[in-house]
């Protein structure tokens, strides 16, 4: 009987012991107490990063907002006093965009009524945007709240809107851990800021 499978010296997945010779487990336990410490001290970081993310002079997209740059050089698609609409500068995909309010705020519910409003009207202009300027057949639309939720910038909210095709996450996603996307930023804004117009 196996009595476990060994993952790293300090991980292992254990099969219950009543099971068969034939039998495989669905799914084992993962044993992994050391992380203990590392979840306390990410948990801690975290905290301090949330701190700085929160402050504007710490946002990367309140710098680009202040920046007084030309759209094509901040890769801004659109603007207006209440939202932007700016290119992933890693984008999953060709084509992927984020709109925000222009406001730093962190949460859906502190957007007002018009930010609110002019939020959602540009996350469906960005989508059609999208759809004139790639033809995907599919599309990824979704905010990740917090950093736990996977926001790399959680002090600042912003919804994604990133084009999907089918097989566009192969090999080189799953076993490379990269990203193969065809065309620079600037083909993607110049395409972006047409359909959009």
């Amino acid at each position: 009987m196996i009595s476990s499978l060994v993952f790293s010296p300090t991980s292992t997945v254990e099969a219950d012991p009543s099971m068969g010779e034939d039998e495989r487990p669905p799914m084992g336990r993962l044993n992994a107490s050391w992380r203990g410490e590392y979840i306390a001290k990410a948990t801690a970081d975290a905290i301090h990063g949330e701190a700085r993310a929160t402050d504007e002079n710490h946002c990367v997209f309140c710098r680009i907002l202040a920046s007084g740059q030309p759209d094509e050089h901040t890769h801004i698609v659109f603007q207006d006093e209440h939202v932007v609409v700016i290119l992933n500068a890693y984008p999953y995909t060709s084509g992927h965009v984020m709109v925000m309010p222009r406001r730093h705020i962190s949460l859906l519910s502190a957007l007002t009524a018009d930010e609110h409003r002019a939020l959602w009207a540009s996350v469906t202009d960005a989508t059609e945007a999208v759809t004139r300027a790639y033809a995907p057949e599919g599309m990824n639309v979704g905010a990740n709240l917090g950093r736990a939720a996977g926001a790399g910038i959680p002090g600042h909210l912003h919804v994604h809107v990133v084009p999907r095709w089918t097989g566009d996450t192969n090999f080189m996603t799953a076993i490379g851990e990269a990203r193969v996307v065809p065309e620079s930023l600037d083909v993607t804004w110049h395409r972006l800021r047409k359909a959009w117009d």
